[in-house]
């Protein structure tokens, strides 16, 4: 009997150790790929959009939707431009990230513990749980050492997936890479909420 019960013991950390791509991921985050975003609800349907992303160290992202759409974060702030309407939208990063919980793993992952409780789930996978309410449980799998997925569904109800296709670790960006290119004549609007 004794052991089995050292066998056990041996075991248990083992299979609740987090993937290895989340632990380095949750440290220095950085990659780059061609994304797709899905989203599933009763009211739109399901939508499909995809882009670029590049991901930085210090909270520093840029994604660019196929059709125009930009999304910069230099590490303080976030700037959404929309050049259909040419307008722009700033968002103190902080608060987008309590937000929009996707931005969380992106920008902040070594900070999630504060707001989730993290478990591994099924090899690669992992489940992000809420410690608090009103946020969205997620799940994330990792492949080739990266960020894979991340799933969860948003408090209007709808399912929502990012898939990152060709994920690899970029070569250092300048910080401009970070800031927001705006043409002439855009108009800022104001956050509502």
């Amino acid at each position: 009997m004794r052991p089995l019960l050292v066998a056990v013991l041996a075991v248990a950390p083992l299979l609740a150790a987090l993937p290895g791509w989340w632990n380095t991921f949750s440290r220095k985050p950085a990659l780059e790929s061609r994304f797709r975003q899905e989203s599933e609800s009763l009211v739109f349907g399901k939508l499909k959009r995809e882009g670029q992303l590049l991901l930085a160290p210090g909270g520093r992202l840029k994604v660019s939707y196929a059709g125009g759409l930009t999304v910069t974060c230099d590490g303080r702030s976030l700037v959404q431009y929309d050049p259909d309407t040419r307008t722009a939208q700033r968002v103190e990063l902080a608060r987008a990230v309590r937000d929009f919980p996707l931005l969380g793993i992106l920008l902040e992952p070594a900070r999630l513990e504060r707001l989730y409780r993290v478990e591994a789930f099924g090899g690669e996978g992992l489940r992000l749980l809420p410690r608090e309410t009103g946020l969205p449980e997620l799940r994330a799998t990792g492949r080739g050492g990266l960020l894979h997925t991340v799933e969860w569904t948003d408090t209007s109800g709808a399912k929502q997936k990012l898939e990152l296709l060709d994920a690899k670790v970029p070569a250092a960006q300048p910080p401009s890479t970070f800031r927001p290119n705006l043409p002439t004549g855009t108009r800022w609007a104001t956050p509502t909420g």
